[in-house]
């Protein structure tokens, strides 16, 4: 027997039968860069009575623009793509590679559930990848792309992965079918009304909506060249922003990011709390922008969002900035009735274990807890900065002070006199030793770059 031609002819069948996952993995990794690994893997579903070319998953690693990474790629065109026992082993041995090497890892997921007749094996197979994927999460980055309709538990993997891709009118997830879901709702709506990026937009899971597989390759090389090289020449270090001067809003705030380095995370999902992986003279950082004019009201939503993205900070020791502007907790029955107390002690828990730099800037309005929370040295920060025109204080308002106090015997005079003083300006909280400086905006770059550098470790 030629082995030689048996070898060609086997390698043709497994080629053949990952064809279309093939093109897509070459679309995102550099040319010629992929080393699959554990290829002859076969096994023979019972039920179905045909083997599994490659276990329904292609696995292997490649560069993306220069930088090494752990590809694995579901196949749906095997069984569905359907997850069995053997499946999840191979991503399991690929995930430990990538464990051992420190090597970021790419998901592509397309399948529509469990294999049938595996029984609780596949159970056992989907304990083990999700262990080892939890066990990745902080250590490498874990990038997910959801390449199709992914159905059933292998859509935990969105909830433990750093950065999640959903390609617009083909992504589709849920841990059940999106036809049960609809039913159980009373609803006929499509799959992609119902686990598509815009059927998740309160979900949290969506850090990405893109037009195809070329733009997610161009934002994963952003990224990972913003957590694997902490610094980076830089000319713009001396640069002011004089639209500061005029303008204090989320926007112009985003002009102290070096040009073109900020990427936000998760627009779409409490878009008042803006999330960027960015550099500030070449450094890299993590910071949270306040996106609301008036001030943003705090919800268990929103402090979500932050608690999650300061955890990504720690995880990765980022520098983490915030830009405030917050009334704090937003006042009604709903907001009582939530989590968000619960989220902003975990948030404290994750801001205590920060262990770079951690800077604030106060640029609209620090309320309250709003002050307390995210801005307070006694929090932690290690240089917090205050706009000239920005303002700290208990309460937004008089009125909102007299509300406070209407059923005391405080001198309503009297607290009217001493609020409008409190609130005038931030001079108050500096004369007590609470902010290290305050600023002309259009310098902010200046100082926090200053700051960044005396801090860098």
């Amino acid at each position: 027997m030629d082995k030689i031609r048996l070898l060609q002819s086997r390698k043709q069948k497994i080629l053949q039968a990952g064809k279309v996952i093939r093109k897509d993995i070459e679309t995102l990794i550099d040319k010629d860069s992929f080393v699959e690994l554990s290829a002859f893997s076969f096994s023979k579903n019972e039920f179905y009575g045909e083997e599994a070319e490659g276990e329904g998953v292609v696995t292997g690693f490649a560069t993306v623009e220069g930088y090494p990474f752990y590809i694995v790629a579901q196949n749906s065109e095997v069984l569905s793509g359907g997850v069995s026992k053997a499946n999840c082993e191979k991503i399991s041995k690929c995930l430990n590679q990538a464990e051992k090497t420190s090597t970021p890892v790419i998901y592509m997921l397309s399948s529509l559930g469990v294999q049938i007749g595996e029984g609780v094996n596949v159970l056992e197979g989907l304990a083990e990848l999700i262990l080892k994927a939890a066990q990745l999460k902080g250590t490498v980055p874990q990038y997910l792309i959801v390449n199709g309709e992914a159905y059933g538990q292998i859509a935990l993997l969105s909830g433990l992965c750093d950065f999640t891709f959903f390609i617009d009118k083909k992504s589709a997830l849920a841990a059940n079918s999106p036809l049960v879901i609809s039913a159980a709702s009373g609803t006929n709506l499509n799959k992609f009304d119902v686990c598509g990026a815009t059927g998740l937009d309160k979900s949290n899971l969506v850090s990405f909506t893109v037009k195809n597989v070329s733009e997610i390759k161009s934002l994963i090389y952003r990224l990972n060249e913003l957590l694997s090289t902490a610094v980076i020449d830089c000319a713009e270090l001396n640069e002011s922003i004089p639209a500061l001067d005029k303008k204090n809003d989320a926007d112009t705030i985003m002009k102290v990011f070096d040009k073109e380095s900020a990427v936000e995370i998760g627009g779409t999902y409490s878009p008042e709390i803006k999330c960027l992986l960015a550099r500030i003279g070449g450094i890299s950082v993590a910071a949270i922008v306040f996106n609301a004019n008036e001030g943003v009201k705090l919800n268990a939503r929103n402090v979500r969002k932050i608690k999650d993205f300061a955890e990504f900070a720690c995880c990765y020791n980022l520098p983490y900035l915030t830009f405030v502007n917050t009334l704090g907790i937003q006042s009604d029955i709903e907001t009582n009735n939530s989590t968000v107390i619960k989220e902003l002690g975990e948030y404290v828990s994750i801001l205590d274990c920060i262990c770079s730099a951690k800077i604030s800037v106060v640029y609209g309005k620090a309320i309250g807890l709003g002050y307390t929370i995210f801005a307070a040295k006694s929090m932690g920060y290690d240089y917090t900065y205050a706009f000239a025109n920005a303002k700290i204080a208990l309460f937004d308002s008089f009125q909102g002070a007299e509300i406070e106090f209407s059923e005391t015997k405080a001198d309503k005079n009297e607290l009217a006199l001493r609020y409008a003083e409190e609130n005038s300006d931030p001079v108050n909280a500096a004369k007590g030793g609470y902010i290290d400086n305050i600023i002309q905006p259009s310098f902010l770059k200046q100082y926090l770059i200053a700051s960044l550098q005396m801090l860098l470790k």
